[in-house]
């Protein structure tokens, strides 16, 4: 199953490449000039910290969606998750990615989100959409939208540290190192929990 293939859930008619984990890419050029842009935000450069959001607010954003399940909400979290990171950037240490720093304090500024707003049951958010350069034919858009609805319903129904280990890993492709740090737990467990919630996945798209 590390392939992600999901030849299960195939078999029921469901476009599974919105499943497929993106594969983590080695360090490039692009890698070593964001360290750069990184260290001007930490000397105070407007710039630079206008770029880090410019960079890091979609992932920000997609990751408060899938905890809350509600897009204004998604939108105050992201908000209030950038601005205690760029208020916060001294605490940075390197420990883990600048990515999965931000995307701990994300969710966690999406939990203090949810709590303020009396809700009491994290839900899933429809699959971002990333649409393509060039549209698909309408045929092809429909369903995949029906897929993409199909596989968030079942999505919500997976509790929530199963449900952000599938997303992180197949929306944003993380390692389960970067995983572990976003969630704050280790990376045997977050193996643990990406494995469980696609068998659930499974068996609630049987």
């Amino acid at each position: 199953m590390g392939s992600c293939r999901f030849n299960a859930l195939s078999g029921h008619g469901i476009d599974t490449s919105v499943l497929r984990p993106v594969a983590a890419q080695p360090p490039t050029p692009q890698a070593r000039e964001e360290a750069t842009v990184l260290e001007r935000a930490r000397a105070g450069e407007a710039e630079a910290r206008d770029e880090l959001v410019r960079r890091y607010l979609p992932d920000v954003y997609r990751t408060a969606a899938r905890v809350l399940g509600d897009r204004d909400l998604a939108e105050d979290a992201a908000q209030d998750a950038m601005v205690n990171a760029l208020a916060g950037l001294a605490r940075f240490r390197g420990d883990s990615t600048f990515r999965t720093w931000l995307l701990r304090i994300a969710i966690n500024a999406a939990r203090t989100v949810g709590r303020r707003n009396g809700r009491r049951r994290e839900v899933a958010l429809s699959l971002v959409e990333n649409q393509p350069a060039r549209q698909p034919d309408p045929a092809r858009q429909a369903e995949r939208a029906s897929d993409a609805e199909l596989l968030d319903r079942a999505l919500s129904e997976l509790p929530t540290k199963q449900r952000l280990a599938v997303a992180l890993r197949v929306q944003q492709g993380l390692s389960y190192g970067e995983i572990a740090g976003a969630l704050q737990c280790s990376e045997g467990a977050a193996r643990v929990n990406y494995h469980l919630g696609v068998k659930r996945l499974r068996e609630l798209l049987r």
